[in-house]
């Protein structure tokens, strides 16, 4: 995503469920964007996991990202966590990377 789409959309994440006409017209309830926002934080923990973090929804604002051993940091979106996973856990984190997918598809065909 260009930055362009963050001047024009306004102050919300490009990933966040947002009740504008004809853009995620499904989620034109708060609750429904809510739904939607908590969807996304499982399939992230499902990764997160991974790396030995995970994430939790804060008051449908922002997120806290959290290790195992307590170490957690406040992030706005979802387009600030992986650079704030990589400082909690001292190293890179790649969502991306193809041993971490095929690791994560074998544990959901089996």
């Amino acid at each position: 995503m260009c930055s362009l789409c963050g001047v024009i959309g306004g102050d919300q994440h490009w990933t966040d469920a947002a009740a504008r006409p004809g853009v995620f017209t499904r989620n034109v309830e708060r609750l429904d964007r809510r739904r939607e926002r908590a969807r996304r934080v499982v399939a992230v923990n499902r990764v997160l996991a991974a790396f030995g973090m995970s994430l939790s929804d804060w008051q449908g604002s922002s997120f806290v990202l959290a290790t195992r051993t307590g170490k957690s940091e406040m992030i706005e979106d979802l387009g600030h966590l992986w650079p704030a996973a990589e400082r909690l856990a001292g190293r890179p984190c790649d969502p991306l990377d193809p041993a971490l997918i095929a690791r994560m598809e074998s544990v959901s065909d089996g």
